[in-house]
């Protein structure tokens, strides 16, 4: 796929969130194929900027063909966000969007090992020089921890009968490929929600734990709120529930920190913790009209909030 030519889920929607000024700084935290930056871009002045971040060097690659000097990219993890903004030489953000998981061309490239459609490498890094392989942690982590990872990241069942079936499958021959894996969850996980895949929850569970994508994104949220200057907004897209509670109690607590205050105790108003950020609007999914077009955005939602001045 061409850069540029794949289109975002709630592309239009999260760009508009941003209330986008012309002067503006801002930042795209998962640049992925630079669908949001091109977007926020379109509506900059001379004088705006986009400091765009992406973990995929295949990513960062679409990124540095867009010939355009308001544009600082830089390859890294979001989690590094406030050091790698201000390394793009900026303070402060007017805006801050994460996209969060695997994007499309990701999934679509066999080789990077995130899909059961295609027998290829287990893989599953978003940096594949980085880190450790899907197929990698699966030939020494143990069962209990097998377990544990499948059950909490893929909230799957069945994650004790997989756990045990993949440390039975790697004694009789390494488990290095999707197509092992996929067979090997199928043979053990008998039921599943009408048109899901048995292996669904399970490379869920694999993906979200190799990148630490909750773990990033915990760490990622207050910086991006620190970031923000007054009145900035804070756009994010889950694709499924642990992401999307994590953004949404983080925003939440952010704007009712009241709520957390012990009851009982005896403060005046002007002591109570004081909101940071305000919510904006409802919980925004895609249309009919988007999901009949890209299936993979049915399960989208996209949380708003601004920074209190």
């Amino acid at each position: 796929m061409a850069a540029g030519a794949h289109r975002p889920v709630l592309g239009s929607e999260a760009v508009n969130a941003l209330a986008v000024k012309p002067e503006g700084t801002y930042v795209d935290a998962t640049f992925g194929r630079g669908g949001h930056t091109r977007g926020i871009l379109a509506r900059l002045g001379p004088d705006g900027r986009v400091v765009a971040l992406d973990r995929d060097p295949e990513a960062i690659a679409a990124a540095r063909q867009i010939d355009d000097t308001r544009l600082a990219v830089r390859h890294a993890r979001f989690s590094k966000l406030t050091e790698e903004v201000n390394a793009a030489g900026a303070t402060h953000a007017d805006g801050v969007l994460f996209d969060l998981g695997v994007s499309s061309p990701q999934f679509d490239a066999p080789e990077r090992g995130f899909s059961f459609r295609h027998d290829a490498p287990l893989d599953m890094r978003m940096d594949p020089g980085a880190g450790e392989s899907a197929a990698d942690w699966l030939a020494h982590a143990e069962e209990a921890q097998i377990r544990e990872v499948i059950k909490a990241y893929g909230e799957e069942r069945f994650a004790g009968a997989v756990a045990k079936a993949l440390v039975a499958a790697r004694e009789r021959e390494p488990v290095r490929t999707t197509g092992q894996l996929a067979a090997i969850v199928a043979a053990v996980v008998r039921t599943r929600e009408r048109g899901q895949d048995p292996a669904t929850r399970t490379f869920q569970a694999l993906r979200l734990y190799v990148n630490q994508e909750l773990e990033e994104l915990q760490v990622a949220l207050p910086q991006a709120l620190a970031l923000l200057a007054a009145g900035g907004r804070l756009v994010v897209i889950s694709f499924h529930s642990l992401e999307d509670r994590i953004v949404k109690n983080f925003m939440r607590d952010r704007a009712h920190p009241e709520a957390r205050t012990p009851r009982g105790l005896p403060l005046r108003a002007d002591q109570l913790p004081q909101p940071e950020l305000h919510l904006v609007g409802k919980p925004v999914r895609p249309d009919a009209a988007e999901v009949e077009a890209n299936p993979r955005a049915r399960s989208a939602i996209m949380r708003v909030a601004e920074k209190v001045a």
